[in-house]
């Protein structure tokens, strides 16, 4: 049996959505910048993709930004805030464990002469909001921190800390990282005082190399890429009309299930959760409360066990996870994460992480269970001392 569960790096596009991509790719190729009939057909699927993501967010179609992805949209909204407002301030707040498209982004503004303050997190990844309030100052013009996140699964009182950053500075703006969030929770932008919002396609079952940006309207930014002016000049270049059409295929089935993948879910990872913590030497990490923690992400660490080992062992057995972030996970590096939660040295290179989707089943999990039971024990055995 070949069981996939590294769905938080990349997710299997649904049938519906490449069957759509290829009608666009074979009957809507126009340019949709081009004033003739094939253009305008192009332009039409690209308004009607904003109005499907839009419908999403309870938003306007006017704030959907198309990008290439996640790291686009966290440079877009990152970069584009802080040259727009430079003569305002130039403080900015992140946490300690945002994707690397934001903290190599906040580490280029630095090199800029920014200023950025990093959040701490307890034991479950969750930000301090005391901290948060007394890290906010009359120049503060940013504060960016993730939905859920891409580790360990856990998800940030966003409500909370939204209504604080306004209430302390109201002209500060709010960015959030919904990559891992977007499809598994319903998100209102304007009711969590989000201004910016960064989504990528393909972990919801929709296309690689497309995503886009929430813009709340009149917030200052600056365009990122410069050409042609398209999309209101707020990023030049060619749309990818069927990628973003096979994006906005994979949202509208997204939140049409919502409830019922979100719950199923839930249960695989409750009964998951619970079978991995009941194994020997096994820590589960991040957040138990459904509140808190992410439907689709579980984080394991197996003492005693170096993570890429179980990782390859697990891929023997036709069985694909992940050691970490699939960004990083190419070269050798240590969790900013997991680092940050205070998880135990000795386990911060035994850690795996397990992400679900809509396609996993109770049998895929026993079966993981199943094998995991059968190697651990010898992979202990011959470990390196």
């Amino acid at each position: 049996m070949s069981v996939y569960l590294d769905n938080s790096a990349t997710t299997k596009p649904h049938k519906e959505v490449i069957d759509a991509m290829s009608r666009v790719m074979e009957e809507t190729y126009g340019n949709p910048s081009s004033m003739h009939m094939l253009g305008v057909q192009a332009e039409k699927c690209l308004t009607e993709s904003s109005r499907i993501i839009s419908e999403t967010l309870k938003c306007k179609p006017s704030e959907i930004l198309f990008t290439s992805g996640g790291t686009e949209s966290d440079n877009t909204a990152l970069i584009g805030v802080a040259h727009a407002r430079r003569r305002t301030g130039k403080h900015i707040i992140t946490t300690r464990i945002e994707h690397p498209a934001i903290l190599e982004t906040c580490s280029f503004l630095e090199k800029e002469g920014f200023e950025v303050s990093y959040l701490g997190t307890d034991s479950n990844g969750i930000i301090d909001l005391d901290e948060l309030e007394s890290f906010i100052r009359p120049d503060t013009i940013l504060v960016s921190v993730m939905h859920t996140n891409n580790e360990i699964g856990s998800r940030q009182p966003l409500d909370k800390a939204g209504s604080l950053i306004k209430k302390k500075n109201p002209d500060c703006i709010f960015h959030t990282d919904a990559v891992q969030g977007y499809g598994k929770d319903l998100i209102i932008p304007k009711k969590l005082n989000i201004d910016l919002m960064s989504v990528s396609a393909h972990k919801l079952h929709g296309p690689r190399g497309v995503g886009f940006l929430y813009i709340k309207d009149r917030t200052r930014i600056d365009p990122f890429i410069y050409g042609g002016g398209q999309q209101k000049g707020m990023r030049s270049g060619t749309e990818n009309v069927a990628g973003i059409r096979g994006m906005a295929m994979a949202a509208g089935m997204a939140y049409d299930n919502l409830k019922e993948d979100t719950d199923r879910l839930r249960g695989l990872r409750s009964y998951f959760a619970d079978e991995l913590s009941n194994m020997e030497s096994v820590t589960v990490n991040g957040p138990k409360n459904e509140i808190e923690s992410a439907p689709h992400i579980i984080s394991a660490s197996f003492e005693g066990v170096r993570s890429e080992v179980l990782l390859h062992a697990l891929e023997d057995r036709e069985i694909y996870v992940s050691s970490g972030s699939a960004c990083a996970s190419n070269r050798p590096h240590v969790s900013a994460t997991l680092k940050a939660i205070g998880l135990k040295p000795e386990l911060l290179d035994s850690t795996i992480r397990f992400s679900m989707s809509v396609y996993t089943t109770r049998e895929e999990i026993d079966h993981t269970l199943e094998v995991l039971n059968e190697l651990l024990p010898t992979l202990r055995r011959f470990r390196r001392r």
